[in-house]
Order: C-alpha cells, then sequence, then structure tokens
C-alpha cells in the first residue's frame, strides 16, 4: 500500500511544483491559446500544461511501478504522443499530422510490446480469442483504432478549465479501484501515480483556469487511459468487454454524440462546433464551474456502474444496470441537446401525446 500512496503524492507533488514554470515556458514557447469564436474563455491562456502532468508521471512511475514490458511500451508511446500535443500547441498542426503522430506512438506499443487485445470477455457469456486464428490480424488494427479513438475522445472534451483533467482523474481513479480488487499490482500502481499527477496539476487548471493542459495534456492523458484499458482487456482485469467503455463513458458519450451531431446536420465529422456536453450545458444556463462539476458527476456515476458490474455475478442483474444507464444517457442527450433541439424523438412524442389527451 505504501508504494501506492507514495507513488500518488510523488507524481502530486512534482506536478504541482513544475507547473508555475512550465507557463512561464509556454508563454516563452508562444504556446498559446487565443479566444475565438468557438472557445470559452476570453483572453490568452498559455496551454502545454500537460508537460507537467509527464513530470510528475515520469519521475513516479520509475520510482515505483514495476517496470513490465507492456509499462515500458506505454511509457515510450505515451512520450511520442507527448511531444506531438507540444508540437501541435506551439505550431498548431494539420490534423493529419496529428493522427499520424499518434498512430505511430500507437504502433510503436502495439507492436514491438505486445499491447494488444488478446481475449475479450463478452457482457452476455463466451469470449472473443484474438490471440489464436485468423482474429490474431484483427488485434492490432482494433487495438489501436480502440487507443486512438480514446486518445481524441479525451481531447475532444477539453473544452473548460479543468474538464478534461477532472474527467480523466476519476476515470483513472475508477480503473485504480478496479485494478485494487482484482489485485492487479502493476496496473494499480500506474493508475495512482498517473492520478496524482493530474491532482497536482488540476490545482492550476480548475476554474478560473490559469493555465491550459493543451493537446499535450489531453492527447497524453487519452492515450494512457486507452493503453490501461487495453492491459485490462488482455489481463483480463476488467470482467466484460463493456466495462472500458462504461469507464470512459463521459468522453465516448460526448464523442459517439458529436459524430451522429454532425452526420445528422450534412457536416464534415471532423469540423468543430459548440455542440459537446459542456456547451449544451453551458446554453441551458449552467455556470462555469457548475457545467465543469456536474460532468465530474455524470463521470463519477459511469465510473460507479463500472466497479458495481464487475461485481455482479447475474446476468439479469448486469443487464438491468446496463439497461437503466442507456436508458439515463439517451434522456440525457435529448434533454441537453447533444444532438439538437431538434432531435429529441422521445420529449417530441410525449409532447404530441399531452397535447392530444388534453
Amino acid at each position: 500500500m505504501s508504494s501506492y500512496v507514495l507513488g500518488l503524492l510523488t507524481s502530486l507533488l512534482i506536478a504541482f511544483l513544475a507547473t508555475p514554470y512550465v507557463k512561464r515556458l509556454a508563454v516563452k514557447l508562444g504556446a498559446v491559446d487565443a479566444p475565438d469564436s468557438r472557445k470559452v474563455h476570453t483572453k490568452i491562456m498559455p496551454r502545454m500544461g500537460g508537460l507537467a502532468i509527464y513530470l510528475g508521471y515520469v519521475v513516479s512511475l520509475f520510482l515505483f511501478v514495476p517496470l513490465t514490458n507492456e509499462i515500458i511500451g506505454i511509457f515510450i508511446g505515451g512520450t511520442i504522443i507527448l511531444l506531438v500535443g507540444m508540437l501541435d500547441d506551439r505550431y498548431q498542426l494539420a490534423p493529419r499530422w496529428k493522427l499520424l503522430g499518434q498512430l505511430v506512438g500507437v504502433a510503436i506499443v502495439v507492436i514491438p510490446f505486445g499491447l494488444k487485445i488478446g481475449v475479450v470477455n463478452l457482457p452476455f457469456g463466451g469470449m472473443i480469442d484474438f490471440s489464436s486464428g485468423w482474429l490474431v490480424w484483427l488485434a492490432i488494427p482494433i487495438t489501436m483504432f480502440w487507443i486512438v479513438g480514446v486518445t481524441n475522445a479525451i481531447n475532444l472534451i477539453d473544452g473548460l478549465d479543468g474538464l478534461s483533467a477532472g474527467v480523466s482523474a476519476i476515470a483513472t481513479a475508477t480503473m485504480a479501484i478496479m485494478a485494487l480488487i482484482m489485485n492487479d499490482i502493476v496496473v494499480s500502481t500506474y493508475c495512482f501515480v498517473l492520478l496524482g499527477a493530474i491532482l497536482g496539476f488540476l490545482y492550476f487548471n480548475f476554474y478560473p483556469a490559469r493555465i491550459f493542459m493543451g493537446d499535450t495534456g489531453a492527447l497524453f492523458l487519452g492515450f494512457n487511459l486507452a493503453a490501461l484499458s487495453v492491459m485490462g482487456f488482455k489481463e483480463a482485469l476488467f470482467v466484460s468487454f463493456i466495462i472500458p467503455i462504461v469507464v470512459l463513458g463521459v468522453p465516448l458519450w460526448d464523442t459517439f454524440f458529436a459524430i451522429v451531431r454532425r452526420i445528422v446536420n450534412k457536416k464534415p465529422i471532423s469540423s468543430p462546433d459548440k455542440g459537446h456536453l459542456h456547451h449544451c450545458l453551458l446554453d441551458m444556463g449552467l455556470s462555469h464551474r457548475t457545467t465543469v462539476i456536474t460532468i465530474y458527476g455524470v463521470s463519477i456515476l459511469f465510473g460507479a456502474t463500472a466497479i458495481l458490474l464487475t461485481q455482479t455475478e447475474a446476468l439479469w442483474a448486469s443487464i438491468i444496470i446496463m439497461g437503466i444507464l442507456l436508458v439515463v444517457i439517451h434522456m440525457a442527450t435529448e434533454v441537453t441537446g447533444l444532438v439538437g433541439r431538434g432531435h429529441r424523438p422521445i420529449i417530441n412524442a410525449y409532447r404530441r401525446l399531452t397535447r392530444r389527451t388534453q
């Protein structure tokens, strides 16, 4: 237990102390974020704050985390992703170059270090074994798709002070608890180290923020969360295929409906907009701080559900839990207008029904 606490406190302290220096470095390098019509902040802000998270993480990693082959792979891949994010924070890379850098980082982890999906336990019984037969050839592209997708999902929700860092901290804490339950020392220690670094930076990033994590932090954290979930698949840490999806529920939910929204509105999937979950909550009249805390609450709900699912042995109970969660997600999507104000089928049907009965 001491390695968990020491790992968390060490990374927290280093990230906390490093953040003011990283802030000055970002300003000196010109890695700043100017306000525009799509952004919420109204003044120029330094970004590249993810470098402080990385500094706290990397020192504590080598002091406290058992350096297995997979952990070394995640470290190398994460470092490449971090460098891509730093370049983007400074030079605003074109999307294709960012994607190429992510693919390089993920490929280095997946192929040489063997961090890829193995046996996947299905939620309704049975399993898919990606380690044998013709499915071996699917393991690498599926793993790469998952890691790149989650990496960018965390980046997409980085729109309010402290939002992406806080959601990542909650997801990391959830994975740490699940790893402790399953007695996975390597994953649990890694999670505590990463959690400490996030919390040390979050002090400066929560509303009103003094520095943004930028793509440096958002891509790095997204990559780590995705890679940890793959370790869960491979080592049978997370009992079901759906567990990592639930753990990362908020960014995946927001990303999924962002794609749906752009398809419905006949816009390119990669086109930016102000229709993300945090934008919708702000449009409903919530303050900046309340919006962030509300999304934290939703993240905690997803995390608690994931932990509950790992402890639920009865299939019928898992089905009921997931059914309730899906209904809540759909209704929240309609209430907030995440797809669009005109796309609320259940609410509109209810209104039509009530008008007819009056």
